[in-house]
């Protein structure tokens, strides 16, 4: 197994998100935090921007997650960059 292709199996999705756009030597990911509030509490996701491409997490958290939001949207953005079809059902709904 090639150094490459076990890197690419390690750390979390953020980190294998920059490595990916490192060696495609494009601009890094810019992650961006967002809220909607829900009732008495606070709904926290993320979003993500590469390529010109903003991809949104899947799922809204606790902010006590916010950490899982981000890696929600760099998972999304890394099967984007590898040609994978990012679009899913929780994705073409709108907020809630």
């Amino acid at each position: 197994m090639s150094a490459s292709s076990y890197h690419s199996h390690c750390g979390t999705w953020q980190e294998r998100l920059e490595d990916a756009c490192r060696e495609a030597q494009i601009m890094p990911p810019v992650f961006q935090i967002v809220s909607d509030r829900r009732g008495g509490r606070t709904a926290w996701s993320s979003r993500v921007t590469i390529q010109g491409r903003t991809l949104a997490a899947r799922f809204w958290y606790d902010g006590k997650n916010l950490n899982n939001a981000k890696e929600d949207a760099a998972e999304l953005a890394l099967n984007y960059l590898a040609g994978s079809n990012p679009s899913s059902p929780a994705n073409s709904r709108g907020s809630w």
